[in-house]
């Protein structure tokens, strides 16, 4: 029995290892790896707990590590506590070091229970520093928050949320997309016109709007999972199209012939036999759909719309560097809108890759 060329046995040997050949490809997933990694140890690699405050150095410079002491010799890691005071002159609020006295950088260190991913408990810190001491890799917020922690915290929103979505919108679609091309038509022609009819449905709108109306007593996560999975059961229209284009060569296969007249049902030879064909697509679409979901969890929360105070999240941590004079005095409050900029590159350095690994010809269109 003949069947197309094998598509899902390439994808499942060789995909991973043709798109790591890819230079680009394998330093995006380096970084994606990276952070990822980190904010799922963000209890182990953050000095702080997510709930940290210290009203007296609000926006407070990034600490400095020294390994060289006073006489020129190396030594152990350690800094300075910041002394804020404000200036008469020019009428602003400035930090010094104070240099009356140094505190070490300890690691695996700490007393405190900590979380890994709010379900490992953990006692210990990959770094920390001696008691009255404070560390501030990245400076700190309006409300003295380290920025550092509150990154790798926020992270486990900003960076997870999209593939809440994805489980939804994805197996709909392909399910919707595939039984509409496989029957074809008076049915196709309805499903793809119920898709049309949910596809000029304008998302970022419905999005402000169901922010405005959501229950006040939900928290800020809840919030916006909500928010996402009704925008997946919106999304899913525009991949089924796609799905229903590829169904419709499918179908005319001889192992579909074969399976029909072996006596398999409509539903088992969608499901079992066409769709899998269509993972080489369905790969790439995921891939390049991440990185949608991350700008508009990050573009909603810096609208105020998404996550809010006090939880962190790359989006409402940036909303704080809109502000011409904080550009200009603390850049390090920009470091959100960095770690947005790497990761949406990365995922689409990734996905562009998938997509020529998994169809040559794409490179020559």
């Amino acid at each position: 029995m003949k069947q197309l060329p094998d598509i899902t046995t390439f994808n499942r040997e060789n995909i991973f290892q043709n798109v790591l050949k890819d230079k680009f490809a394998k330093c995006a997933f380096i970084i994606l790896l990276i952070l990822y990694t980190a904010v799922f140890m963000a209890s182990f690699i953050s000095p702080y707990s997510k709930d940290y405050s210290n009203r007296n150095k609000s926006y407070c410079p990034p600490s400095k590590i020294y390994i060289i002491n006073e006489k020129g010799h190396l030594s152990l890691p350690y800094t300075y506590n910041y002394v804020r005071y404000f200036d008469k002159e020019t009428f602003e609020t400035k930090y010094v070091e104070d240099r009356s006295k140094k505190y070490k950088v300890k690691y695996f260190s700490g007393d405190e229970k900590y979380k890994l991913w709010s379900l490992i408990p953990l006692k210990r810190h990959f770094y920390n520093v001696e008691k009255g001491g404070e560390l501030y890799l990245l400076g700190t917020d309006m409300n003295g928050r380290d920025n550092f922690s509150r990154l790798l915290y926020g992270g486990q929103i900003s960076l997870t949320i999209g593939f809440l979505a994805l489980l939804v919108s994805f197996p709909l679609g392909m399910l919707y997309g595939g039984i509409s091309g496989y029957l074809g038509g008076k049915t196709d022609f309805l499903m793809m016109r119920i898709a049309e009819a949910i596809m000029s449905i304008p998302g970022f709108y419905l999005l402000i709007i169901l922010a405005s109306i959501l229950p006040a007593n939900m928290s800020s996560v809840q919030r916006f999972a909500l928010i996402v999975i009704i925008l997946a059961m919106i999304g899913w229209a525009g991949f089924s199209r796609v799905v229903r284009g590829m169904v419709l060569s499918i179908k005319k296969k001889e192992f579909v012939i074969a399976s029909e007249v072996l006596g398999a049902s409509g539903m088992r030879t969608v499901i079992h036999h066409i769709l899998p064909q269509t993972l080489s697509y369905v790969i790439v679409a995921m891939t390049l759909s991440v990185p949608s979901y991350i700008l508009s969890e990050s573009g909603l929360s810096f609208l105020g719309l998404g996550i809010q105070q006090p939880d962190a999240s790359w989006g409402n941590m940036l909303k704080e560097a809109q502000e011409f004079i904080n550009i200009v005095s603390r850049p390090w409050l920009l470091t959100p809108g960095f770690l947005i900029f790497v990761a949406v590159l990365s995922f689409n350095v990734i996905g562009d890759t998938i997509r020529d690994v998994v169809d040559p010809n794409s490179k020559e269109r």
